[in-house]
This record gives structure tokens, sequence and C-alpha cells, in this order.
């Protein structure tokens, strides 16, 4: 079995089914199957073998769904990526990964076209209606075809010797502590990732989620995966800068699903009315991309009581997901990742390589079939994290009598001040408690005498004031004196990457830091 057949599945099952939603569009699972054939036949014809690279740069839209299961049905790999990758961000993939196709829209073929790497593929979509399209770019471009023509192309696809096996996808990773490495996905841990998903969530073919987060994402592919597979329907909204409009496309369009990383929840408690509003159609919302403090799950949950709410952790080297914490221990354990999904082992081990005693602090090992094939082109930085099948994830944690996981931090975020070894989580977390406080990241800055001091940045709430002074208050009764931040700086928003992740590096390279 391969990624499109859980379109071809669908799609058998339900033709007239709606799939996608996007403001007032539709598409079913019969169309949306018929225009991706109508794609791969096209890709095809250009002259694209199994496993040939094709970069999508698109928004979350129909046409991308299109897009993205056309790749596959043609035997070819996926490489999404945001389509307001600049030109250095597209060079820099294209040399990595060398395609030999690209769908994206005319803005975005516009921006790179200086750049020499559009000469290189054998195949160029661009999407968008026909007027849109400059009537020389044929003449620029020669062998550009329009995205709307080949969906309507017949769908005469050639047979392909790719199997579960193959490479399925590359998922950049999102560049929160280094540059992006592109993480190698074959069919096997796809599927594998989005059956144990749709397991554990109980994901069925009533459920209709409202997807806010990118599809290039690996959480975003996971929402598109899981609910193509069980036949649900997607509602996409790409305004989620107007957080409002989108809990009234929830209402409206009676979504029972919702997914976020902390700081999407963050701002809907916070910056938008969803603490007025009520949604009775709202059966369960994930949380992954970060760690999410207990106090803001609270907050959720006092809005939405009815609403199952699973805290998961994972990788993109994991296709996804790697553990939940399951809603009825939200309040018993809270601060957990709870436990393994189901198909996935995880140990918590120590520098020895042996499990960690309830307590103890050891790294993260997963094994299962979602475990990535390995970086592209970077057999060292593979050997580095994936040993005898199993992935080093670089996060550590503890585990409690009962086996759940609780995250410490990553390896190289640690902060090592004078003898002492910090996770900055510990002291994000309290931060996250005082009332007028958004969202916090902190870091470790140089010092001549500890090696390392704790340096704190903060986003308050709208409307809301707070001092230094009454933030290290706060902290001083419920941290140990050598956690207590050295500095604490107010920013009105904290940098994140495409995927709202917080990017830690650029604070650290900060001149806010080096005051």
């Amino acid at each position: 079995m391969r990624i499109e057949d859980l379109l071809i599945n669908s799609a058998q099952r339900s033709p007239d089914k709606t799939a996608v939603i996007h403001g007032a569009a539709r598409a079913t699972y019969g169309e949306i199957l018929a225009k991706a054939a109508g794609l791969a036949s096209c890709i095809q014809a250009s002259g694209l073998k199994t496993g040939d690279r094709v970069i999508i740069a698109m928004d979350n839209s129909i046409d991308y769904v299109i897009a993205y299961f056309g790749v596959h049905l043609s035997g070819c790999v996926t490489v999404s990526i945001n389509q307001q990758t600049l030109t250095a961000g597209f060079s820099m993939i294209a040399r990595d990964c060398s395609p030999a196709g690209l769908i994206a829209g005319i803005g975005f073929i516009r921006q790179i076209e200086g750049s020499g790497e559009l000469d290189r593929l054998r195949f160029i979509a661009v999407t968008g209606r026909p007027e849109q399209i400059p009537t020389d770019i044929n003449a620029r471009i020669p062998g550009i075809v329009l995205f709307a023509d080949c969906i309507k192309a017949g769908c005469d696809i050639k047979a392909h010797n790719g199997n579960s096996e193959s490479l399925a996808s590359i998922i950049y990773t999102s560049g929160t502590t280094s540059a992006p490495k592109g993480v190698m996905l074959a069919h096997r841990n796809l599927l594998a990732n989005t059956g144990s998903i749709v397991e554990y969530l109980s994901i069925n073919e009533t459920d209709r989620i409202m997807v806010v987060l990118p599809f290039y994402y690996s959480y975003g592919n996971s929402l598109l995966l899981t609910h193509i597979a069980k036949g649900g329907a997607i509602v996409l909204d790409n305004r989620f800068v107007y957080p409002n409009v989108i809990l009234n496309k929830m209402i409206s369009e009676c979504v029972t699903a919702f997914a976020g990383v902390p700081s999407t929840f963050a701002i809907l408690c916070h910056r938008s009315n969803f603490k007025a509003l009520q949604f009775p159609m709202l059966r369960y919302i994930t949380q992954a991309g970060g760690p999410m403090s207990h106090a803001l799950s609270v907050e959720i949950l006092k809005v939405v009581p009815h609403v199952k709410l699973y805290i998961m952790y994972g990788q993109t080297e994991a296709s996804a997901r790697l553990s939940y914490l399951h809603p009825d221990d939200i309040h018993r354990k809270s601060d957990s990742i709870g436990k393994a999904i189901p198909g996935v082992a995880l140990d918590v081990l120590n520098e020895n390589g042996a499990p960690v005693k309830p307590g103890e602090t050891g790294e993260i090992v997963a094994s299962g079939d979602n475990i990535m094939m390995g970086y592209w082109g970077k057999p060292d930085e593979t050997a580095k994290v994936l040993r005898d099948g199993k992935l080093f994830t670089g996060d550590l944690a503890t585990v409690d009598d009962d086996g759940y996981l609780y995250i410490v931090g990553r390896k190289w975020d640690m902060i090592k001040s004078g003898a002492h070894r910090i996770a900055p989580r510990e002291i994000e977390e309290i931060l996250m408690e005082h009332p007028a406080v958004h969202e916090a990241a902190v870091i470790g800055k140089d010092d001549r005498i500890l090696g390392e001091s704790i340096f704190a940045f903060v986003a308050l709430k709208d409307g809301q004031a707070c001092t230094k002074e009454e933030l290290l208050t706060h902290c001083r009764g419920k941290l140990q004196l050598f956690k207590i931040p050295k500095a604490i700086c107010f920013l009105d928003s904290l940098p994140k990457t495409e995927s709202m992740k917080i990017k830690k590096h650029e604070l650290k390279k900060s001149e806010l830091i080096k005051r």
C-alpha cells in the first residue's frame, strides 16, 4: 500500500462525499482523485520517473491536495515547501534534493526565476486562473504548463515500480536549532503513523477538521493523511492572523476537530473571542509542536469542557507522532507527554544506554515503522540519530512510576550555569503561569563567571501590564534560586518558524541579549 491508496480507497467508498472545503469551494473525493490522476498523467508524460522529486510550493488549498496526491500517483516524491520561501531558501532546497519538477503559483515562479534553478526542471506547472498568467511566460520558461490544464487531462497513468518501502516525501525540518535538513519518509513510515493516529483519536468519516497548520509541515501533513484515510472532511482556512474568522468558520461548518501548536492556543485564549463562543459540535482538540503549559490546557478546557484534549509529542523524523497523553490524564498527569502511540516503542536511556529509573533523566529513543529512512544526502547527520533502526531524538525526559514520560528539554537546549544543568522548559512554564504572560522563551546567555546565565523573553497578553520585578517575584516563590532568570526582556511577540515554533537560536543571537 502507498500514500495514494488512501485517496483511492476513500474515493471508491464515497466518491460523492465532500473531502475538502476551502472558502466557498468544495471538492468531493471523486473529483480530487480524477484531477490528481490527470496531473499524474501530465507529470509522467513530461518524462519524470519513479522517485523523481517534485517541489510543491502552495498554500493549503484544494489544488494543494490534488497536487500532493497527483505527485504520488505518478510515482514521484513530494517536497512540500512554504510558497513564501525566498530565492535563497529555494536554491538551498533545490541544490539539496535535486528536484525534477515544480508546482507553484505564478508569484513564486516569478520570484525565483532569476535563481537559475528553473532551467534544471523537466516539469513546471503554474497554478492560478489562465488570465493571471503572463502571455510571455512560455517564452521565458519553455515547457511550463498550466496546472488547470493538467488536471483536466486524461488519466492514462503508467504503472510505476514504487512500493511501500519507496521514498514518499522529503519534509524539511523547521530549523529551530540548526539549518533545515530533508527528512526522508517512506510510504510505509507515513502509513504507519497515519494508522496509529487514526486509532487513538478514533477518527471516522463523520469528522470535519479545521486545518490552520500548513500541509508542508509534518503536523499539517498528518492532518491531511489521517482524514483522507478515513473519508472525513477537511476545512481549510489560511487566515489565522484573524483568529475570529477561523472560530466563526468552525461554527458554521460544524467542525468536530481542531489542531494547533502552543502559540495557536495562546492566541485563541488571549487574543480572540474564543472564550465568548460555543462549539457544540467540537469533539476533540490536538496539540503538538512543542510543550504547552498545563495552565493553558486548563484555560482551553474551561471554554470547551466537553472536548477531549490530546497533548501529543513527536518529530518530523518520526513521520509526526511518537506519544500522546490521553484526555483522562490531563489533570492527573499534568505536563506529561503520555505514553507511546500504537505501534511505537519509547525508551528513556541514560548515557550508558540503560533505561532510566523513575525520576532520573535520559534521552528518548524511539522505534517503530514510522521512523524515517534518514536525512537526504546527509549520511553523517543520519548516523548521529539513527542507530540500529532506532531514533535518538535528542529530547531529554524522565519517567514516573506508571511509565508516563515528562520532557525536560533538548540536549543542546540545556543551560549550564555554574554547577547546574537547567531545563528552560521548567522556567518557561512558571513564567506562563503568571496571568499577564502570553508566551515565554528562556535561553542561556554567555556569562564569564557562571558559563551561562538565564535570560527570559516574554510577550504579554493584550491589554495586560507587568514589570520585570513582578515576574521575578512570581518566580522566586516557585523556582530554586539558581533557576530564577537574571534578566527579562519584553517583546510584542516572539520570533517563530513557519510552523509556529519559537526560534530560540534567533533569540540567542539577538542584539537584545548582548546589551
